[in-house]
């Protein structure tokens, strides 16, 4: 990664905001890529630089500024973009607004796009999720292959509600003779096997 040329990028984006609308698309071709890879949470460096290039805006723009310049990021970008957006949001310090991106987070998440339903689940979208859409977004990992591994918090998250959901996802899955992921099974078999759907455990 060319970390000068980062730094000068990060200095101008700090300097004025709307230089980001060219550097972010730019920066897997000029400061530094990973090879490529279908792992949805894969740690790759355009991502990092791209994260970084949002902290430099959040740090010379005002909230209204940087809320603008994030949402075109993502509307007009590709969908490695867009990842990068998602997977940078909690990075946007001081946050423009409360929840101010949460329209994003839900946009990722009615894709089928593995990419951007994990990024989705980062820390950001585990922060404005409430509960329902939380759990609704848990089975889009299932449905779409993404590790539920990658899903932040997600161990302090899981509620009985949520399991009720997997356990009749895979009892459909097998009615249907169709296999049921290896991550609901995990799931189901690691929490408390002798609760009852509707019981507290």
């Amino acid at each position: 990664m060319n970390e000068q040329l980062l730094g000068e990028w990060e200095t101008e984006v700090e300097a004025d905001a709307t230089r980001v609308r060219t550097r972010f698309p730019a920066a897997a071709r000029e400061i530094g890529r990973s090879p490529a890879t279908t792992d949805p949470g894969a740690e790759r460096v355009e991502d990092d630089v791209r994260g970084r290039l949002l902290e430099a805006l959040a740090r010379g723009a005002d909230g209204a500024t940087v809320d603008r310049e994030v949402h075109d990021l993502y509307r007009f970008g590709d969908a490695d973009e867009r990842r990068a957006v998602l997977r940078g949001l909690h990075r946007v310090e001081p946050a423009p607004a409360e929840g101010w991106a949460a329209d994003l987070v839900h946009d990722a998440l009615r894709t089928n796009d593995p990419r951007l339903v994990a990024a989705a689940l980062g820390p950001y979208g585990a922060a404005v999720l409430d509960d329902d859409a939380w759990r609704q977004a848990v089975l889009k990992c299932l449905f779409v292959g993404v590790p539920v591994d990658l899903v932040h918090g997600l161990d302090a998250r899981v509620d009985d509600r949520l399991l009720t959901m997997i356990a009749s996802y895979a009892d459909e899955r097998r009615a249907a003779g169709r296999e049921v992921p290896a991550d609901a099974e995990r799931l189901l078999a690691t929490t408390d096997t002798t609760t009852q759907p509707g019981q507290e455990r």
